[in-house]
Formats: structure tokens, sequence, C-alpha cells
């Protein structure tokens, strides 16, 4: 090769080198991926993850409150497989809650066992109830709790299972099929979601709310302290091999190996 030319190549390469290494901003002002792009790679931060969910949720979801259609139930179970990973539905077995989109209210915390008190509790100031939830103790004593009565009750929904169509004819069916049954809730403003058990009945009509969240769920749905009520997404999680964690998701499950940033 003429000496010119590897003089030639040489500079080249280690011009490139050093607008890689240096971060220059040359390489900081071209033109970034959009999200939608960069998601299916897990090449997203929790933060871009969150806005992505918003945002198609924004597009799906009415401006005015109204029960959806099946149309629009089946976009937002799209949007929200392609964005976390989860299959969420309205209907799963067969079975669906009245509402799926609705006001959710602050919950005090449940009683895990006979004698239980909320010394052990973060949010303390929300309260303890006075009575068992509607599926009564996640333990028979403080001794035979396991972790994932624990994790039962920290994040836990109440639903308005009374005001099912079929509840009081199919009672003993739908009671044991909703119990610590697994829900995904969303908040739709800012994308943030909680996967969660339905381990109470409740709110009543009246309060103009259709679940209720436990401190933990409501904290990390960006709420409770600050607010004690605020609009979600409720939708069944279809999870047979009980893969799916309690608690906030952060990354698209789906991937195994998705990237953090």
């Amino acid at each position: 090769m003429p000496k010119k030319s590897s003089n030639f190549l040489a500079a080249a390469t280690l011009t490139g080198t050093l607008l890689l290494s240096s971060g220059s901003d040359k390489i900081k002002s071209l033109p970034e991926k959009p999200l939608e792009l960069r998601a299916p790679l897990g090449l997203i931060s929790t933060k871009e993850i969150r806005k992505l969910l918003a945002d198609k949720i924004k597009k799906t979801l009415p401006q005015s409150s109204r029960i959806l259609t099946e149309q629009e139930l089946t976009k937002l179970s799209q949007d929200i497989k392609e964005t976390l990973g989860v299959k969420a539905y309205a209907e799963l077995d067969g079975n669906r809650l009245n509402h799926q989109v609705g006001y959710m209210g602050l919950e005090q915390h449940l009683l895990r066992f006979p004698g239980d008190t909320i010394t052990d509790r973060d949010f303390q100031s929300a309260g303890i109830a006075s009575g068992k939830g509607a599926w009564g103790y996640f333990a028979e004593s403080r001794a035979q709790m396991a972790s994932s009565d624990i994790e039962r009750e920290k994040y836990y929904l109440a639903v308005q299972t009374l005001y099912l169509p079929d509840w009081k004819q199919r009672l003993k069916e739908l009671r044991d099929w909703y119990k610590y049954r697994k829900v995904l809730v969303i908040n739709p403003d800012n994308g943030r979601a909680v996967v969660a058990v339905i381990a109470d009945a409740g709110p009543a009509k009246w309060t103009g709310k259709q679940f209720g969240g436990s401190p933990q769920v409501m904290y990390d749905l960006d709420y409770y302290p600050t607010k004690h009520k605020g609009k979600t997404i409720v939708l069944f999680i279809d999870d047979q091999d009980n893969k799916i964690p309690l608690g906030p998701i952060t990354r698209n499950l789906s991937l195994e190996k998705s990237k953090t940033i």
C-alpha cells in the first residue's frame, strides 16, 4: 500500500477512535433511536419504559371515563405486552371485573395472622384494619407466616367482587378463583406498573372508587403519601407458572438479558 494511503487510513482510524472514546459533541448530537426501537432490545432505562408505556396508554384510553370497548382492551393488552413483556387481560378463564379503569383509594394494612400488629410495617401512618380481609388471615400465626404471606399483604388490592353479576350464584367458585389472583396495576399518567394480588373486597360504590390499594402499592404508583386516591388500570396477569414476582416492574420481563441504563 502506498505510504500516503497508509497515513490517511491511520489518521482516519485514530480520529474515529478519539471520537468514540472522548464522547465528543459530534457523537452526542447524532440522532438517538426512538424508544420503540430500543425497548425490544432492552436498551432502555426504567424512566424511559414508564414514559413509553404512558404514551402508549394515552393514545389507547378514551378522554372520558367509561367502560372500555373490547377493541380498546385488546390494544391496551398489546401495549403492555410490548412494553413490559407481561400478558395482562381484562378477562381470564372467563372471569372479569366490572371495571378495568377506575379510581383506586388507599387501604390500611391487613392483619396477616391473629394478633398481628403494625410495628414491623412500612407506612405505619396508613393504619391497620381492625378485622381480617375478605379471604381471612394470610397465616394461622406469626410462626407459620411465610415470605409469600408477607409479600401478598404488602402488595394487595381490594376489588369489588361483591358487585359482580354472578357473584352470589358462583360464590364458592369465584371466591377460590379470586383469592390471591395476580393482577397488574398501572398509573396511566406516569407508566408506573406494579404486580399485586387480590386479597380484600371493596370499596363500596358510594365512595366513588373502584379499587383499593395497599400502602405499598399506592406508594409504588407514586400516589401515597401525597395522594390517597388516583386513577389506575387493573388487569389480570396470565402467569400460570408463577414466574412474575410481586412488586414494581422496571423492565421488559420478556427479555432475559435486558440491560438497564
